[in-house]
């Protein structure tokens, strides 16, 4: 089972540029973040026509987040638990049905957090506290989860060309990267680093001061395996060459190969 995590910056101005990976890469899966989307405007029929079923959680031109499978989907739910007053589009979950295993997947679109200090930073802290409660509910039962997508944490210095760049940014600040670890720490396994070690792997460049043709770019676009899920973990890669192509996102897609 492939499952890939995308965020696409944009369904409409980004549609021709996924439907052409999406043709080359045939994940069975692909978690889409940033739609940028209400349910009604997405372009659902263009997937559907390539064999995906489709279900979206998304708001008029922000955020916004989709699941693409080809394989049949369950219980699908809309929203990060713990706070019914937060309207922000940033979570779906479903279970996959795999020939082998059933798989709990989880998209997120985790907030950005900048400026911060301030309410901005305060809301991702107060996010992600969420995601550790649901995690742990999640680990509960037993099954295999992967909670993929675009998190906005730079995990270590050595996954941002210039770490010193980021030192006060939301996506690297000690709270940050503490409140990953939390979640990480509960059993998960973050699927690249349990197959590539080392620097220069990046899953974000800039559109600005030509930070990809100076590949001055960031990773952090993750995917987390529970322990069940890590156990099936056959490859790990980030499709590095579509941020080159036309009209791209400033996001490229990486994604996990399960035995499932």
């Amino acid at each position: 089972m492939k499952i890939a995590t995308f965020n696409i910056n944009g369904i409409k101005a980004r549609y021709p540029a996924l439907c052409d990976w999406l043709d080359e890469s045939q994940p069975d899966v692909a978690l889409l973040q940033e739609i940028k989307s209400v349910d009604e405007n997405f372009p659902r029929e263009m997937f559907e026509e390539r064999g995906y079923n489709v279900e979206t959680h998304g708001q008029k031109s922000f955020n916004g987040v989709a699941i693409l499978s080809k394989l049949p989907l369950e219980d699908v739910t809309r929203g990060l638990p713990g706070d019914d007053a937060d309207e922000q589009a940033r979570w779906i979950e479903a279970t996959v049905v795999g020939e082998a295993h059933a798989v709990r997947l989880c998209g997120l679109y985790l907030p950005n957090g900048n400026p911060c200090p301030g309410p901005k930073y305060d809301y991702k802290l107060a996010w992600m506290a969420r995601m550790e409660a649901r995690a742990r509910d999640l680990l509960a039962e037993e099954m295999p989860v992967v909670m993929a997508g675009d998190y906005n944490i730079i995990p270590q210095d050595e996954d941002a060309a210039r770490p010193e760049a980021w030192k006060d940014d939301a996506l690297a600040r000690p709270e940050s990267r503490a409140a990953y670890r939390r979640i990480l720490n509960l059993g998960f396994t973050e699927a690249f680093r349990a197959r590539v070690a080392g620097p220069d792997h990046y899953s974000f460049w800039d559109y600005q001061a030509g930070a990809w043709q100076r590949n001055d770019g960031i990773r952090i676009d993750h995917l987390l395996l529970s322990a069940q899920a890590a156990d099936l973990l056959e490859a790990c890669q980030i499709d590095k060459e579509i941020r080159a192509r036309e009209k791209p996102s400033d996001h490229v897609p990486v994604w996990i190969e399960l035995a499932a």
